[in-house]
């Protein structure tokens, strides 16, 4: 039987500090109980190319999600509670399984709300193995000590960073603290990448060890995005590499809503908010081009990957 995170006793892992007994069956803000749930582990092409390169890389998705996104593309698992419950052990299997599929990576989405079984399952893999870096793919609402917990195991953070205002998180997130929330966590992430030596690609351009801040534009909201990246800028510099994305497509809460959310950003916007990544003088820039609006981003959350063998544990005397 597996040795309950003593974290789950009174759940503080996130922003939410809800406090709830996780380990006695209660879910927490997150939706999650102390039940490790994945939705599905398969290889994924549609990251930034330094992550996914040719080959893809291994994504890993938990259920559950400690935001509350009204425009949210994976409402099934990060709500919904789609999934199945699986062991430390399996998830350290599946890791393996995706290296020996090829990827590039293992691509941990949003793992921060089952961080200390998250560490131990790649603890596991490592010792078995494990040879390739480890993606955190984060939300950016992660408290500091969340963000060391993982830095045990993580090479790689591939972080959001959605809004510079409060008003507009607390409208569209539930979580008027996310600007200073994200701003924390990008502060200790950048702690953990300069504690290890800095920013690091392998010659085939993938990257070992760094940080790629996201940010989506929002349709309607051009000034919030350059405040985004105005707030980046001056936590990090050229530290990160920045992914400014315009893919965003209104779910059918949106489409239904009216309003701004339920249309796509105009190329307008979107050559807005480049210039100013331009302009303040980010020189590791990722950007989309046609075509990115279209819910074929959204993986099929069918179970790929998720059953299946659990990595044999050495026996302990």
């Amino acid at each position: 039987m597996e040795q309950m995170p003593r974290e789950y006793a009174s759940c503080h892992l996130c922003p939410r500090s809800c406090g709830a007994n996780r380990a006695a069956g209660a879910r927490g803000a997150c939706g999650a109980t102390s039940s490790l749930r994945v939705a599905r582990s398969a290889l994924h092409f549609w990251e930034e190319p330094p992550i996914s390169g040719e080959a893809g890389s291994g994504a890993i998705f938990f259920s559950a999600c400690t935001l509350r996104c009204v425009f949210c593309q994976n409402a099934q698992i990060s709500s919904g509670n789609f999934g199945a419950d699986v062991s430390v052990a399996r998830v350290a299997q599946m890791m393996l399984e995706l290296q020996d599929q090829g990827a590039l990576n293992i691509n941990l989405v949003t793992p921060g709300h089952f961080a200390p079984q998250v560490v131990e399952a790649a603890r596991l893999a490592r010792e078995a193995g494990l040879s390739i870096p480890i993606v955190c793919n984060t939300g950016g609402y992660e408290t500091p000590e969340c963000v060391r917990l993982l830095s045990q195991v993580v090479d790689v953070w591939l972080t959001d960073f959605k809004y510079a205002s409060a008003d507009l998180a607390a409208r569209l997130s539930r979580a008027r603290d996310y600007p200073e929330v994200a701003s924390r966590a990008l502060s200790a992430m950048l702690e953990s990448m300069r504690a290890r030596g800095g920013a690091a690609n392998g010659q085939d351009g993938r990257m070992l060890r760094g940080i790629i801040v996201r940010h989506l534009v929002l349709p309607g909201h051009v000034q919030d995005s350059m405040a985004v990246l105005d707030r980046v800028w001056e936590l990090a510099g050229n530290d990160v590499d920045i992914s400014v994305m315009n893919q965003y497509t209104p779910n059918e809460a949106c489409r239904a809503h009216g309003g701004e959310l339920a249309r796509a950003v105009t190329d307008e916007e979107y050559e807005l908010v480049l210039d100013h990544a331009d302009d303040l003088g980010f020189e590791r820039m990722w950007w989309q081009q046609g075509g990115t609006v279209s819910e074929s981003f959204v993986p099929a959350f069918d179970m790929t990957g998720v059953d299946g063998p659990e990595l044999e544990l050495p026996r302990r005397d």
